[in-house]
Order: structure tokens, then C-alpha cells, then sequence
């Protein structure tokens, strides 16, 4: 795996006395690698990554995996807020929902994983914090999205994937009181931050959608549907 460095100035220390153990995958979500990586270097946006990957699987550095890279923002993940300082973020171009969301080339999420397995083999990241964008901060991004293979990635070592989970469709969305803070307390345990009473509001609606980009892209309803559920429960049961 080669690696070609492009260093962006978007970076500084780490807070004193961080681990890293979270890896944070996004998509660029801009027209062209080009644009991407050049706003990733560019002083005045204030935004990098430590690696951006290509559709044709070339990877760049751009920050140090020793420094903080500017990625992830306003973010939660099992407690943490300040995820910058204890995570590798990747970006992996796509120009996402807005600019023509489209498949990830086979090559492209080769090279992912070799990068992912490469970062895996230097910090001992648990699969459970290995999450997107969107999981870190539903209420503001989609990214890497529902075409993102989370499965394939999982079956090669990279993050959780639940095995053996019959796909019960999106009948009956759960409602009652008792049912949905099952579905709060699950979610809390695989990592989102989600208050353990309440109905079915647009935040709780947000967070169930970042779960179903992540482990049921075949229904981003928002809705706590029987199939929905059955993920839910059995990736909770892996963290």
C-alpha cells in the first residue's frame, strides 16, 4: 500500500493525554477529488483529514496520524466529545447526497480497508468505534452514507457487522413508551448519544437514521421498524 504524502497546515497537537482509539470514516462530499483535497489544505476552511482515498484507490496523507487532524466537529461517540483528539479520520471521495451520491468503486474500498487494517495494526481501535461521520453527529451529516459497504469492510476485520439477521422488513414501527426506551437504551449502548426517556422526535428519528445508513442501508426511515430493530438489538449485543 502506497501512501502519497500532501501535508495540509489544518493540524496541531492532540489534548495532552489522548488515546486514539476511534476511527472516523466520512465522504468528501464535493464534485472532485481535486476541490476536496484542495479544502482540506486550504488555511481558510479550517477542515482536514489525516488520509483522503480516491476513486481509483490512490491514497494521500495529509496530516500525521501523531497530530490532531480537523474532522470530525460537534460529535459524540460513547461519552466522548472532543473526538478529534482521539480519533484518525479518513475521507473518502464521493460527492455525497448533495452533488450526486453514487456507488463506491470496488478499488476504492479495497484500498479503505488496507488503510484501515494498516491504522488498525498501529492503535488499538475496538471495532465498535470504528463509525462514520454521520454516527458521530446524525443530526448534521449523512456521511459515508448508505452506499458505503460496512459489511464488506467488517467481513475483512474493519468494524462490527451483526451475522445472521433476518431481514423482517419495515413493518410496524415501534411507539409505546416501554418499546421505545429499548430502542434508546440500545442505541446508548452501541454509542449514540440518545436521553434513555422520550417518544419518537426528529432527534431520536435522526439517530435511528445514522444507524440505518450504518447497519440497515436498505430502509433510512428513521422509524424503529421490526427490521430496524432486529439490527439494532443484535449490534448492541456486540458492543
Amino acid at each position: 500500500m502506497r501512501i502519497r504524502e500532501f501535508p495540509s497546515p489544518n493540524q496541531d497537537d492532540r489534548r495532552a493525554g489522548s488515546r486514539i482509539d476511534i476511527l472516523i470514516l466520512h465522504y468528501t462530499g464535493m464534485r472532485t477529488a481535486e476541490e476536496a483535497i484542495g479544502r482540506l489544505r486550504n488555511p481558510a476552511a479550517g477542515v482536514s483529514s489525516h488520509y483522503v482515498v480516491e476513486e481509483d484507490g490512490t491514497i494521500w496523507g495529509l496530516v500525521p496520524e501523531e497530530n490532531r487532524a480537523w474532522h470530525a466537529g460537534v460529535s459524540y461517540w460513547r461519552g466522548a466529545t472532543e473526538l478529534n483528539s482521539r480519533s484518525i479520520g479518513i475521507e473518502v471521495v464521493n460527492p455525497g447526497h448533495e452533488f450526486g451520491y453514487r456507488d463506491f468503486p470496488v478499488i476504492q474500498l479495497a484500498a479503505v480497508c488496507d488503510l484501515c487494517l494498516s491504522v488498525l495494526s498501529r492503535h488499538p481501535i475496538p471495532a465498535r468505534n470504528i463509525v462514520g461521520h454521520s454516527d458521530v453527529a446524525p443530526e448534521r451529516k449523512q456521511d459515508p452514507g448508505e452506499k458505503f459497504d460496512w459489511e464488506q469492510l467488517a467481513m475483512n476485520g474493519v468494524g462490527l457487522w451483526p451475522e445472521g439477521v433476518p431481514d423482517l422488513g419495515t413493518g410496524r414501527a415501534v411507539r409505546e413508551a416501554a418499546d421505545l426506551r429499548d430502542v434508546r437504551r440500545a442505541l446508548g449502548d452501541i454509542g449514540y448519544r440518545v436521553p434513555r426517556e422520550g417518544g419518537l422526535d426528529p432527534a431520536l428519528s435522526a439517530v435511528l437514521r445514522a444507524f440505518q445508513r450504518h447497519w440497515r442501508p436498505e430502509a433510512i426511515t428513521g422509524q424503529a421498524d421490526a427490521g430496524t430493530l432486529a439490527r439494532l438489538l443484535a449490534v448492541a449485543r456486540m458492543c
